[in-house]
């Protein structure tokens, strides 16, 4: 029974995408498939989807996954609220560490194994769907420009646009 709603899939070799269709098939109620990047953002403009699972290299003979790490940076710019899992048969712990610091919700080894694949997915989708307290929201996003900030307090109350005060309580919380 589908109800995980719309996936879009790109990858650039028509042998996964078919695989790809074929595994998820039943556990969304519609896949999406594209064999270019260039045109997700148009997609995403035009339809609704849920979760997208991207490959890391569309380059002829480049393997570093920057293209995949560059369409997550624009995916994100303008559909920040859309999980993106990424997916590369070049992958290392650098280059997956890489991926979720610029935002992908997790990172898939190609070849991959089928229950695992539709496991991670799901829990992506699960997650996504869940409520987060506003605290808690705030709390994470006053920690991304500490950090951002090396921990400089006066920058990151300026560039909150909070009192240094302000700063400290909501930490302390």
């Amino acid at each position: 029974m589908a109800n995980y709603g719309t996936i879009l899939v790109v990858d650039d070799n028509p042998a996964v995408l078919t695989a790809l269709k074929i595994c998820l098939d039943g556990v969304f109620d519609r896949i999406i498939t594209q064999d270019k990047p260039d045109h997700i953002l148009v997609t995403l403009n035009q339809e609704r989807v849920d979760l997208i699972l991207l490959d890391m290299n569309f380059t002829l003979g480049v393997n570093s996954g920057q293209d995949g790490l560059l369409w997550l940076r624009m995916i994100h710019r303008q559909h920040p609220d859309i999980p993106v899992v990424l997916i590369t048969a070049y992958a290392d712990v650098k280059l997956a560490v890489r991926g979720l610091k610029t935002g992908a919700a997790d990172f898939i080894t190609k070849p991959w194994d089928n229950d695992e694949l539709i496991r991670t997915l799901k829990d992506v989708l699960e997650q996504s769907r869940e409520v987060v307290p506003l605290e808690q929201v705030e709390l994470e996003h006053v920690r991304k420009v500490v950090d951002k900030c090396h921990g400089n307090i006066s920058k990151a109350a300026e560039m909150l646009g909070i009192t240094r005060q302000t700063l400290y309580a909501k930490m302390k919380r």
